[in-house]
């Protein structure tokens, strides 16, 4: 009977069980598509990611959800490139191209005060209107739209995935967010499978810039994402876009809510106009598990 090992780490912090988990199977060429989705639905992850080889990068990744394969993950790239340098399959201070459903992207790894740290350059930041019912918007994520930001537009977003970009007038209104998330494809009607990254400008963290949440598509089988650096790198442009920040790094907080404290570095650069994002974080191993496949 085939076996699978799923190592799982946890990314965006040092400490087990404070961050974002992802699992990570390293012999990703020795499964299909459907054994790939399998086994990431044992898992139960918000993702699993799958590290596989590449005839144009330095290797490939793939990432499912428990629901369905994703394009990228922030979380999972950094704890894959983190735990194959922790394993020697991989040296630190190098850059890596890794190969994803978003495009080959560089990731580069660094020592610093002992720690790994894998730094992400993502796809260029890009958005479209929200045209939906704000009002069926906020039912959705258990608020009133008294709750959203009065200056701040409401826009999708993505730097690889698109989510919705929902600003909050406080960070109260972040604490008091009960979604259903089933309400999600009607209300977005725009892109029905995005999912919603609600932020405020309050943080928890004195030395935070912003606070997100980040609340799944109902399609990927899981409820919130801890802490998400994907979505935190297009905020991070959409302050750029649209609220006015010179800011050229961010630290963006997430997870108090659910019992975690996720740090996400984001650095933003224009180049002829056109802005280059790229997120940083660490992680840390917490566990493996063995699942026999049917």
């Amino acid at each position: 009977m085939k076996q699978a090992t799923v190592f799982k780490y946890e990314a965006f912090t040092d400490i087990p069980d404070l961050g974002n988990p992802a699992g990570i199977v390293f012999n990703g060429d020795d499964y299909s598509d459907e054994e790939m989705q399998m086994i990431a639905e044992m898992a139960g992850y918000n993702e699993t990611s799958f590290l596989c080889k590449s005839g144009e990068a330095d290797l490939r990744i793939r990432y499912f959800t428990p629901g369905h394969e994703m394009n990228l993950c922030g979380h999972a790239t950094v704890a894959s490139l983190y735990a194959l340098i922790e394993k020697g399959r991989l040296q630190a201070d190098q850059t890596y191209q890794i190969e994803t459903k978003a495009g080959i992207l560089p990731a580069k790894a660094a020592e610093r005060n002992g720690r790994v740290y894998i730094t992400l350059e993502q796809a260029p930041p890009q958005f479209l209107p929200f045209t939906g019912d704000k009002e069926k918007l906020a039912a959705s994520l258990g608020i009133t739209a008294e709750d959203f930001h009065s200056e701040l537009p409401i826009v999708y977003g993505s730097t690889g995935i698109w989510t919705l970009i929902v600003p909050l007038r406080s960070l109260q209104a972040s604490r008091n967010m009960v979604p259903d998330n089933a309400q999600f494809p009607a209300v977005l009607r725009d892109l029905p499978k995005a999912s919603v990254h609600p932020f405020s400008l309050e943080t928890v963290h004195p030395e935070s810039d912003l606070h997100g949440r980040h609340f799944s598509s109902p399609f990927s089988g899981t409820t919130e994402d801890p802490v998400t650096g994907t979505a935190s790198g297009v905020m991070a442009a959409y302050m750029r876009q649209y609220g006015g920040s010179e800011a050229e790094c961010l630290t963006i907080e997430q997870g108090q809510e659910i019992g975690k404290d996720g740090k996400v570095e984001i650095r933003i650069t224009e180049d002829n106009e056109k802005m280059k994002i790229e997120m940083t974080g660490t992680a840390v191993y917490a566990e493996s598990i063995n699942f026999q496949l049917p």
